[in-house]
């Protein structure tokens, strides 16, 4: 029953990454802007324009374009880049684990804020505690991503100089110090969203018929809470984190700029600007893929966590 489920959601994969392919290549190409144009500059002449364009396939009609790009991916290649004329998977190589261990280490921090207070919060409800985490919480919540790493930046790296103003580091200590800023404005929104939820879940096994018989045989309060109300709240939470983690990559494209992070958000936006072609479709597509793989996993997790789920 497992494998057959797994087998059913790789193959679910495949029509979602098909019309991902499609959609981008499209979108690209329907965008104001000419890439030759960006990489030329003002001075660029008539044909030095037509020359460009034939050299990187852009003189081609349309479906001529989409064969060669989708030949290309069969070959487990996504073509060379327009603005800096490096193979486009070599581009993602170097910047994807640096967006992976921003979009780890925000997680982490975001249930660390998150699961204590919830259960203070779910505990101690409609209390003074409870209310000052919502509160606290929803204005983490309503703040755009950008304004909150413009403040942690001005406080605590322009003002306090406790940490660098951007960039990745070197060594693994040094990248933690780097990353810490733009993780933490990353998980101030995300832990609010883990917040609510899993207050709402705590509360509501707290009220379930199993918590009342754990409590009629007298079993202590610390075990209830470890071992039924936690693992029957997580189930939720778990679920919830992983539906978030597109949200979370997308919020990385904006902070990984505020910070000037050398990530894949970064490029991204780079590339949208130069109209580079190759790289904006490469980056979509292992975005997608990545998120993919998540949600996956996250199933995973949950069909060997919860049986109902196997059934």
């Amino acid at each position: 029953m497992r494998i057959s489920y797994l087998v059913f959601r790789l193959l679910q994969l495949i029509p979602t990454l098909l019309l991902i392919t499609v959609a981008v290549f499209i979108l690209s190409r329907v965008m104001p802007g000419d890439p030759v144009s960006n990489l030329l500059g003002d001075r660029a002449t008539p044909e030095m324009i037509a020359a460009t364009r034939a050299r990187i396939g852009l003189d081609q009609p349309f479906l001529v374009q989409f064969t060669t790009f989708i030949g290309l991916l069969a070959h487990g290649e996504f073509g060379m880049s327009i603005t800096q004329r490096v193979p486009v998977a070599s581009l993602i190589a170097d910047r994807l684990p640096v967006t992976l261990a921003l979009t780890c280490m925000a997680t982490l921090i975001a249930l660390a804020i998150a699961v204590p207070l919830a259960f203070i919060s779910a505990l101690r409800a409609n209390e003074w505690p409870d209310q000052v985490a919502r509160a606290a919480f929803q204005v983490g919540l309503s703040a755009p991503v950008f304004f909150i790493g413009l403040l942690l930046l001005t406080i605590f790296a322009a003002w306090l100089r406790w940490f660098p103003v951007g960039g990745y580091g070197s060594d693994f200590l040094s990248i933690l110090h780097h990353l810490f800023l733009p993780a933490l404005t990353l998980a101030l929104s995300f832990s609010a969203i883990i917040m609510r939820s899993l207050r709402a879940s705590i509360l509501g096994v707290l009220q379930s018929d199993y918590v009342d018989l754990a409590i009629a045989k007298g079993l202590p309060r610390s075990l209830i809470l470890r071992r039924h109300v936690f693992r029957g709240a997580a189930l939720a939470t778990l679920t919830l984190v992983g539906m978030q983690i597109g949200q979370l990559i997308s919020g990385a494209v904006i902070t990984e700029t505020v910070f000037a992070i050398p990530g894949v958000g970064r490029l991204m936006v780079d590339s949208i600007f130069a109209r580079d072609y190759p790289t904006m479709q490469a980056l979509t597509l292992v975005l997608a893929v990545l998120v993919s793989v998540v949600f996956l996993i996250t199933d995973v997790i949950l069909m060997v966590v919860d049986p109902r789920v196997k059934r």
